[in-house]
């Protein structure tokens, strides 16, 4: 049986949340404004909503899930042939993200200790009230280069 640690991973650029080749994912591009950190804009479409005119709670999770990983992508810039993938994460929903209005993604990576990174994201409104948060442990795991360039 393969354990996590024996696991090396492929991007191959079809990610739900940032991949590039998924025709039926969101596709959103982040930016790096700082080493361990990253941002993006996702206006979310009314395919995702759970009650009337609001974003389903499981997609709020894999917005903030991603953020964690994007973070730790670029805290460990320089550092070839790592990756990370979540092991715990803890979630707070504190107000409804609006089905069509855009909502401000942020991670964090709060410290690395060892293999282990841990992050927090969150998503704001365009006023910067916090709609929902996140904090978590990642592990860091080998990473084979993807082909045909970035995802």
């Amino acid at each position: 049986m393969e354990s996590m640690s024996d696991t090396v991973l492929n991007d191959d650029h079809f990610c739900f949340v940032c991949g590039s080749r998924n025709p039926d994912g969101l596709r959103i591009q982040f930016e790096y404004p700082a080493r361990g950190q990253c941002r993006a804009v996702f206006t979310p479409p009314r395919k995702f909503q759970g009650w009337h005119g609001i974003l389903h709670g499981g997609i709020i999770s894999t917005l903030l899930d991603e953020a964690f990983a994007h973070a730790a992508g670029g805290a460990e810039r320089g550092v070839e042939g790592f990756g990370a993938v979540t092991a715990e994460m803890s979630v707070r929903f504190k107000k409804p993200v609006r089905i069509g209005q855009p909502a401000f993604l942020e991670g964090r990576v709060r410290a690395v200790k060892g293999r282990v990174i841990e992050c927090e994201s969150r998503l704001l409104d365009a006023d910067g009230q916090e709609l929902a948060s996140a904090a978590g442990k990642l592990i860091m795991l080998k990473k084979k280069q993807a082909e045909g360039g970035s995802s």
